[in-house]
């Protein structure tokens, strides 16, 4: 296990904490940045600043590198085969639509199925289901029991022969609960069908190796994980994305215009239509410089910790029920709960005039609060530089609420 005090200490790395004095249990929306993020995206725009790609005098030339420097790191952070498997967007949900609609564009047709699964944010859904509908394609919703899980005989059930598509998160938002990937690719694969893994809540959290998991697409966003915010990242396999028509058009995207014909650009430009963030994504590279610095396992074992320990704490208030799994190691930093009798953004408030940081709502996860049976609920998040004073503090205070909101509990 990591010592906790080896992570209080990197909290000093990170500029906002110099003055925010609220307990920031707000992760899984966006992550604070270290001060080497804020200084990558500050020099290029002080050094490099041109439009990268486009122009072969020596500033242009830089710029280009930069973000072609960026690329293979993003490439080795999650261990993809290539930089052309590299594709840069402005978040995960551009990534998500870029693929379900250049991919199912190509490769579905009326009565061919895609399969989401309920857990789903809404990003990782209703791309697919607008895709779906322009082509005359059905959508069946991979269920999970009432602890988020998925089964074995689900996952058997809803993938089938008329299957093309499988669209799942690998940890999501609300229950913070892992899929089981290599049972769903397994499946996926046997049946002929690719796999969409929205990898937004666990590329910032765990080891995550592409080639080993499988999956045909991956998509997440740099702000989750230190980040500028406007970058995000597609990944797809080669062979694939190469037969895959582009989603966006304009500039950079090309390699001959006619006035009557087009001729796409190799990969990755294909799908990298106009001027990048170039800044964002050369903060991305350095993101994942401080990453590998502090080793992603590390990181994982030391969010396992404070999950562990805001579980326990919450576990023991009455009135007080966690969504998801009864095991805390199924939470991957990620925290649900209602309290009886006290709606979810009253909750928050209530957090936040003791200066803790929380989400309240249906988290973009309709369907699955739907399907869970809740209407809304509290949401809790962790990251490493998070302190264990922290989690103490948002423990005492969700204690008190119901007796604030007026409530005799024993």
């Amino acid at each position: 296990m990591t010592n906790n005090n080896s992570f209080d200490a990197h909290r000093e790395d990170f500029p906002i904490f110099s003055d925010l004095k609220d307990a920031y249990l707000d992760n899984a929306a966006t992550s604070h940045k270290p001060y080497s993020v804020i200084e990558a995206e500050q020099t290029f725009y002080e050094r490099y600043n041109s439009n990268p790609l486009r122009g072969f005098y020596p500033l242009s030339l830089e710029a280009t590198n930069q973000v072609e420097l960026a690329r293979d790191k993003v490439r080795g952070f999650i261990n993809a085969k290539s930089t052309k498997e590299i594709i840069f967007t402005k978040n995960a949900t551009e990534s998500i639509n870029t693929a379900a609609f250049s991919f199912c564009t190509g490769n579905l047709k009326r009565g061919d199925k895609i399969v989401v699964a309920v857990t789903e944010h809404h990003s990782n859904m209703l791309p697919w289901r607008s895709a779906a509908k322009l082509i005359g394609a059905d959508i069946e919703y991979l269920k999970c029991n009432n602890e988020g899980e998925f089964t074995a005989e689900e996952i058997n059930r809803c993938i089938d022969e008329r299957t093309k598509v499988v669209a799942v998160g690998i940890v999501s938002n609300v229950t913070g609960r892992t899929a089981p990937i290599d049972l769903i690719v397994q499946r996926a694969h046997q049946a002929g069908a690719v796999v969409f893994a929205d990898g937004a809540q666990s590329v910032p959290h765990m080891k995550t190796d592409v080639q080993a998991l499988d999956v045909d697409f991956l998509a997440f966003s740099g702000h989750k994980m230190l980040a500028a915010m406007g970058v995000g990242v597609l990944y797809g396999k080669e062979e694939i994305l190469d037969k895959m028509p582009p989603f966006l058009t304009g500039g950079e995207m090309i390699d001959s215009v006619t006035l009557d014909e087009v001729t796409y650009a190799q990969l990755p430009s294909k799908f990298e239509a106009g001027t990048l963030n170039a800044a964002g994504i050369v903060s991305l590279g350095t993101a994942i410089d401080y990453y590998n610095s502090l080793d992603i396992e590390k990181i994982r074992q030391r969010e396992l910790l404070l999950t562990k320990r805001a579980f326990e704490g919450l576990s023991a208030i009455p009135n007080v029920h966690i969504i998801g799994s009864s095991d805390h190691t199924d939470h991957a930093g990620i925290l649900s709960f209602t309290v009886d009798g006290v709606h979810p953004h009253d909750v928050s408030e209530i957090l936040s005039s003791d200066g803790i940081c929380i989400r309240a709502g249906h988290h973009c996860a309709q369907p699955l609060l739907a399907h869970l049976g809740v209407y809304a609920c509290s949401r809790a998040s962790l990251m490493f530089y998070n302190t264990e004073n922290e989690i103490d503090k948002f423990i005492s205070s969700v204690s008190t609420i119901r007796q604030r909101m007026g409530y005799k509990d024993v």
